[in-house]
């Protein structure tokens, strides 16, 4: 059973789709075992001690510096022993420290098409905002793994969504999040924990499915 460590800063609604996929069975061989957030007023907290998942706060403001910060928080990450961490809309800079130690086992959600609108300053709706200005007629989502960059490291699943006349960031976003992020999340979650992704010379591996 895959043991899900959910960072979150928000509201929480990719978080709310990997609860719905392993309640559903989308998601096999998995759960949710903890919740952690750098906002105590996040939503996701809620949702997360709703469902009965362990949810807490650590929040750089709560330190004198980000170097214990970061130590602090390695220390809770530890303490969990997840077997993958999830980053759904989590807007705190992940420690090297951390991505050394769990090494392609930190997944993020992007929403954008990576390579385009992503890096630093993207995130939220001005990765929206960005794409309705430059005109492009596709947008959608990505999931990849977690390296030292921003955005940069092996790409697991992405999905296009079609940019409609007249949308706003806030309409594109959602659009966005229903048709893309909110499926390959849970996939890609599912795809991890049935043995299914193998990273190899920084790309994804995607293994055909065992017949039973």
């Amino acid at each position: 059973m895959l043991k899900i460590l959910v960072l979150v800063s928000g509201g929480g609604t990719n978080l709310q789709a990997i609860l719905d996929a392993v309640d559903d069975g989308t998601v096999t061989n998995a759960e949710v075992a903890a919740v952690i957030s750098n906002n105590k007023n996040a939503y996701a907290l809620t949702r997360a001690r709703d469902h009965g998942v362990d949810a807490q706060c650590i929040s750089p403001k709560d330190f004198p510096d980000r170097e214990t910060f970061n130590e602090k928080f390695l220390e809770a990450v530890d303490a969990i022993a997840p077997d993958i961490i999830v980053l759904a809309g989590f807007l705190v800079v992940i420690p090297a420290e951390m991505i050394a130690r769990y090494r392609n086992r930190i997944i993020n959600i992007h929403p954008s098409l990576i390579p385009a609108f992503c890096g630093t300053g993207y995130y939220g709706l001005k990765v929206h905002e960005a794409a309705l200005a430059r005109g492009v007629k596709v947008v959608g989502a990505t999931v990849h793994f977690v390296d030292e960059g921003t955005d940069t490291g092996p790409i697991i699943l992405q999905k296009a969504v079609e940019v409609q006349e007249g949308d706003t960031p806030e309409i594109l976003q959602r659009r966005v999040m229903e048709q893309a992020e909110w499926k390959i999340l849970p996939r890609a979650i599912d795809l991890i924990a049935n043995g299914r992704v193998a990273v190899e010379e920084n790309k994804v591996k995607i293994k055909e499915e065992e017949q039973r």
